[in-house]
């Protein structure tokens, strides 16, 4: 007597199919949906009694088992030529009998339509940053955040972001609706981004862009830095607009840098975009497990974030990939990330 091999697994001998596994990571991670509620929904609806810490043990199988192609994202990731990044924090139970949870962090990068990458830290220091990007010598755009000092490679170009210049002015203009020179710069920054609002609408490509920002960007900018030069002479340091003015001058070489770089998009918004979904899981699944169970979680944030931008859907690519992914060689990952998904498969 001879039996057939059975067919690959993600839980190996596990009672419940593929589909249900993949079906709680999914409500979890792309619904919000704590794993408590979820056990409450399948004994009403389905009439198992599966507990919580079942349930958390198939979502951290997947996050094991998505770690080494979460690095072989940041590998493809690192290839390119420009990372937007930004960070949020989220809670960890740490387990030492202190009594409350540690801040931790969720640093993302990323490509404006390809692959994210989330990576997982304890502190917000430097560490993270220059650990993740290795020797990483393209655009890197972010806040103006001293942690992405000094990073990566000697060639490296850092950019600045244009919504975070322009929030500083906005506060400003909430303490003192009155106050004409900033309500003027607000007006001006966004005249900026309605330069490129503008270039989407028809779809022009880079080179196209380029040649609309030289044309009526750049004389923007003087006006912009005119009007900043003059309110700084008029201001307090401390105040708001003093402080948004500070900012704004203290990185205008990097927020200029989209004047020779088409490729750059004026502001990292699509990167905190990214972030809403950890916001709302906050609020929901409210803190991580453990500082091991940081590194799963990005793993997964990475996939799920990586299938919106890319636009494929995340249960047919979690149950063609995960089935078997512990079998599989380092070398054959690159052919099953996101990227590599998102072509035309068979």
């Amino acid at each position: 007597m001879a039996a057939a091999p059975l067919p690959a697994r993600i839980i190996e001998k596990g009672l419940v199919s593929d589909r249900v596994v993949i079906d709680t990571v999914v409500s979890k991670y792309c619904d919000h949906l704590p794993l408590y509620r979820q056990s409450v929904i399948l004994e009403r609806e389905a009439g198992p009694q599966i507990s919580r810490a079942t349930l958390d043990g198939w979502v951290m199988r997947v996050g094991e088992l998505l770690l080494p192609m979460s690095e072989a994202m940041r590998r493809e990731l690192l290839n390119g030529t420009y990372i937007p990044a930004d960070e949020t924090t989220v809670d960890v139970q740490m387990h030492d009998r202190r009594g409350h949870n540690q801040q931790a962090y969720l640093w993302q990068y990323g490509t404006p339509a390809g692959l994210v990458v989330f990576d997982f830290q304890l502190g917000r220091s430097r560490d993270g940053p220059r650990q993740f990007l290795g020797q990483f010598e393209g655009l890197l755009q972010t806040d103006g955040s001293a942690a992405y000092n000094h990073v990566g490679g000697p060639k490296l170009v850092h950019a600045g972001c244009w919504a975070h210049a322009r929030r500083g002015f906005v506060d400003a203009v909430k303490l003192h609706p009155g106050d004409q020179a900033a309500v003027r710069i607000v007006e001006q920054i966004d005249d900026l981004f309605a330069i490129d609002a503008e270039a989407r609408a028809p779809n022009l490509d880079l080179a196209a862009r380029d040649v609309l920002r030289q044309e009526r960007a750049r004389p923007l900018l003087e006006v912009i830095r005119g009007q900043i030069e003059t309110a700084r002479a008029a201001v307090l340091p401390a105040s708001a607009l003093g402080e948004a003015v500070k900012y704004t001058l203290t990185f205008w070489k990097r927020l200029t840098r989209f004047l020779e770089y088409p490729e750059l998009e004026l502001s990292t918004n699509l990167t905190e975009n990214s972030m809403r979904g950890i916001a709302l899981g906050r609020k929901n699944w409210i803190h991580l497990g453990s500082p091991r169970a940081g590194a799963k979680v990005a793993a997964i944030l990475s996939l799920f974030e990586s299938y919106r931008r890319l636009n494929i859907p995340i249960r047919d690519y979690l149950g063609a990939v995960l089935p078997g992914l512990a079998r599989t060689s380092i070398q054959r990952l690159a052919e099953l990330t996101p990227t590599a998904w998102a072509t035309p498969n068979p």
